[in-house]
Parts: C-alpha cells; structure tokens; sequence
C-alpha cells in the first residue's frame, strides 16, 4: 500500500470521519477512498478554522484534521494554525512537502522549519516506513496533556511511495493519560479555600477538554461559590446559573468585575492564566489557587499561594471529596449563598445597558442586535462563536451560554475571519445545533467567500454580519488619515454576495425586524440552507469598559 494509503487507514483507526483540506495533496484522494469526507475550503486559513471548530466541540477526540499541500498551502495556513496553538486546539496538520531531492533548497517553504515555533510537535516523514511511528507520536503530541497542533511533513514521492501493510500491524491508539494532584497540595488549597470569605472560582477550557462540568458545578453548589470563566473557557460552566458570573476577558459583565475585584481568594481551574490584552487579569492582593494540566503555567504571569498540577476532572473531584471530609459533608447553606447578590449586581448592570440593548436607533445598535438574538434563540441548542474585534467585545458580556460547547470563545492569537471557520467546523460535530458566527464587515472581507464553502458541503450555519462599513475599532489609532483619506471607510452588500454564493440571505435595516429576521434564518438552516443576515448597524467608539481593572 501507498503511504497516503496507510495514513488514511490510521486516521480511521483514530475515529477521524472528515478530512479539512484544499488541494492539491494526494491523501484527499486516499481519504476519500477510504471513507473519510473530504472538506475542501477556499483558502487554507479557514480549513484550519474548521478542523479547529471540530476539534473543540468533540473536544479532541477525535481531533480535527487538515491537509494542505506544500508551499503556497502550508504557507497560507499559518494564521489559522497560530490561533489553535495561541488557543491549545488539538488539531493534526499533514501538509505534503517537496521532493526530497530538494529539501533545504532555496527559496522552497519548509513546513518542518516554519511551523516549529506553533506547533506542539513537528515531525517530517522522510522516510515511507517512519509513517506508524509518526503518525503515533502526532497524534499524542496533540492530544495528550495541554493539547495543541501537531505537524507531520509528507515528502511528495514519499506520499506515493509503497510500504508494506504488515507495517500498519504495529500501529494502536494512543492511551488517554489522565493524572490526579498531589493530595497534599490539594488539601492544603482546600483548607484554604474554606477559610476564604469572598472566594471566586475562575473555570478555564481546560474544564471543558476534561469535559469537568458536573464537578465544576457540584464544587461550586456545595461551597457556594460564584463561578467565572475566562474567553476560552465560556460554556464550561452554565451561565443560565444562579451561581455565574459569566465570562471574563478583556470584557466583562457588572457582576464578575464586582466579585473579581472584591474577592479575596480565586481558585483557577483548568487555565494557564497567561497574562495577555484579551484575558481577564487577577487583582493583585488575592489569595491564588492554580491547578492546570502543564507545568508551563505554574509561575508564568502570576505566583500562586498553591499550585496543583493534574487534569481537572480529577482534581474538581479531589476538592469534592476532601471538602466533604473537612466540613463532615455538610454542604454551605444556599440562604447564604452569593446567588442574590449575583442576580442583584448582573441586574444593575443591565439597567445601565438597558437603553442601549433596546435601542430603537437607526443604524442599528449591534448591542440590540445580541440582545434579539438571545430572546429569540434557545442558548442550550445552538453552538456561538464570536469573531475579532468589535463583535467580541459586544458578544462576552452579554450572551449567555447554556452548557458545554454551546459556545466557543477564542483570540489570544485573534485573525480577523476565524469564526466562520469554527462555525462549519462546530456544524460538522454537531449536526443538530445552530451553529452561528458572529462577524464584522472587516472580517468578512477575510473570509467570507468561505461562506460558499458551507453551502456546498451542505452544512447549513448561520452568518450574521454586523455591517458598520467602517473599521470601528481602530477609530482612535486612524483619526488623521481617516479625516485625510477615509482610511477606516470600508463597504459591501453582504447579502447579496452570500444570495450569489447559493445561501439564504437577508438584509436588516430596521431595529424593530431583527428578531423576526433571526427567527426566518433560523428556520431557512432548518430546512437545509446556509443562511448569511447582513445587519446594517452604527459604529461603535466608546471603548472605555474595555479595560478592567486598570
């Protein structure tokens, strides 16, 4: 057998059932035969997005998968990759390489070379009977532990070259390695929690990959402690709870910036806490509890009073279990609990939004917009992703996700277009959801034409472009060549471009039609159809909450 043959054979083995890619690569063909369905994108950063956006909704397992081919593919796939390792996204990437008679050869792009420094793991296949151990370790490589990319380089004529299918005898999955914390470390940061008075509980996506929810939730019910997830982490815990504080990023909600700054001890779980412009900073003078699955973290931005390394799951459990032991069972009395005075702050906060939710401005207010989107659509079926910039900020704070995955925050590393890619990826592993993207006018113009690319493969994903036809964000960093030049200016019809792509589209000009629009592409996705709605909305310039605790 050939060894794209073997390969593909392996990544059945693995559970893999769709291939992301764009041609031209030899193992499309090989998938295909082999009964995996290839997904063939229109530009090789969105492929990346949606082996990416599957990746997170099956949680790794098994992970999504992307095949490009040598140079100008591997090349532009690299800011798609850059947001799965700024985002710790298993994915396995097995981009061709040039013939072997000319590696290192000036000016050929070398994947092995470049994609070092974004990968959790770079192997090149150059030799065919390497294929079962490569395939092996790259497959560990992304999945074990804090997960990640993991590269593995296919020369052109090793692709095509013959191997023996005995070979493939030797191959088996890799095992899932799951380990608990230090009991003593854990007790210690038990005790110390008990004594806290205003403790917060801060959730990472490692919760989510450790699919830890159940004991993220009797943790918190038992101790009653209000639970706020960082942007990667948004889902991991219900934010329909009494006990949610919701997300907490370079934006925030009233209420977890209230109890952030005035707890006295955080508990994080299943975060690297790396300190970065789209992440919710810790206060200084807190009490900290850092338990996460890679020693890398311990010690990185902040210097924890205890550190506990081990998978969440497990160590969620630990806490239960001793905490139990320390208080004889007897679980902390919801009278008491903080959920009134969650409800009472997220309350005043949103009465201070209320008029800018409800808005009945033309153009259109993007925070209405969310807001129709949450009467209208039930948040425990649907799968939301935002995109960078201004819909990030605006979606945070308010959307309220309702289970694991049922949301899907990113942007350490923050591509303008990245949603859409999640999107079809998240409607791959979840043929049952709404799978919605929220993106900008700018975003678009990096890769909307993807949209047909969901129309084709049939998986039909609701895009909606908040279309502001300016560059909002940077108003501040272009005040003179906008004024000289109109340098932030930018247009389009979006929904005609996605009506000439083969979606539904629509367009929404007035404030007082969004939530029947909405309704109308929901059901157009229900009955099979891509659906893109273009909001005509106002520019956005008061940027002033978006630094918390500055």
């Amino acid at each position: 057998m050939r060894v794209i043959d073997a390969i593909a054979e392996i990544l059945k083995r693995e559970g893999v059932e769709y291939l992301s890619c764009y041609p031209t690569t030899s193992l499309i063909e090989a998938a295909a035969a082999a009964g995996i369905r290839p997904i063939v994108c229109r530009q090789e950063r969105v492929g990346v997005g949606i082996a990416d956006g599957f990746s997170r909704v099956k949680n790794g397992n098994p992970p999504g998968v992307f095949a490009m081919q040598y140079g100008p593919g591997a090349e532009n796939a690299f800011a798609g990759v850059a947001t799965a390792f700024a985002d710790s996204t298993p994915l396995l990437l097995l981009p061709l390489g040039h013939n072997r008679l000319n590696e290192g050869v000036y000016p050929l792009f070398s994947s092995q070379k470049a994609y070092e420094s974004i990968t959790r793991s770079v192997d090149h296949l150059g030799k065919p009977d390497k294929v079962v151990q490569s395939l092996r370790r790259a497959f560990a490589a992304a999945t074990q532990g804090r997960g990640g990319p993991a590269l593995v380089e296919i020369p052109e004529d090793v692709a095509t070259a013959d191997v023996p299918r005995e070979l493939l005898a030797g191959y088996h999955s890799r095992p899932c390695l799951r380990t608990q914390g230090n009991p003593q470390d854990v007790e210690k940061a038990a005790q110390a929690l008990i004594v806290a008075e205003r403790p917060v509980l801060l959730a990472g996506a490692g919760v989510l990959y450790a699919e830890a929810t159940a004991e993220l939730r009797e943790l918190a019910e038992y101790l009653q402690l209000p639970v706020v997830t960082t942007m990667e982490g948004k889902s991991a815990f219900p934010e329909t709870h009494p006990l949610s504080l919701g997300s907490g990023s370079g934006v925030m909600n009233g209420a977890a910036h209230h109890f952030v700054a005035n707890s006295d001890l955080v508990l994080a779980v299943g975060t690297s806490l790396t300190r970065h412009l789209m992440v919710m900073p810790i206060p200084p003078g807190k009490t900290i509890i850092h338990s996460t699955n890679d020693p890398m973290d311990i010690g990185k931005s902040y210097s924890p009073d205890y550190a506990i390394l081990g998978d969440a799951r497990l160590v969620l459990a630990q806490f239960i279990d001793v905490l139990k032991q320390l208080t004889s069972g007897k679980s902390t009395d919801t009278n008491n609990g903080p959920a009134g005075a969650i409800a009472n702050k997220r309350r005043e906060w949103l009465d201070q939004w209320r008029r800018v939710l409800t808005s009945s401005e033309t153009p259109i207010n993007p925070y209405r917009v969310i807001h129709e989107f949450m009467q209208v659509i039930d948040p425990s079926k649907a799968i939301v992703t935002h995109d960078s910039g201004s819909p990030r900020y605006q979606m945070m704070p308010f959307y309220q996700s309702d289970g694991p995955r049922t949301y899907l925050g990113w942007g350490k590393s923050h591509a303008l277009g990245t949603g859409l890619g999640l999107a079809i990826g998240a409607k791959l592993a979840a043929p049952e959801k709404l799978c919605v993207n929220f993106m900008g006018d700018a975003a678009f113009g990096m890769t909307g034409l993807d949209f047909e690319t969901a129309v084709r493969s049939d998986l039909p994903i609701l895009t909606i472009v908040l279309n502001n036809s300016s560059m909002a964000i940077e108003t501040h960093h272009m005040e003179l060549s906008h004024r000289m030049y109109a340098t932030r200016d930018i247009g389009g019809n979006y929904a005609d471009i996605g009506r000439a792509l083969g979606g539904w589209a629509e367009q929404v000009s007035d404030p007082n039609g969004i939530g029947a629009a909405i309704e109308r592409a929901k059901q157009a996705t229900e009955a099979g159809h891509a659906a893109l709605l273009e909001i005509i909305t106002s520019e956005e310039t008061d940027l002033s909450f978006l630094r918390p605790f500055t």
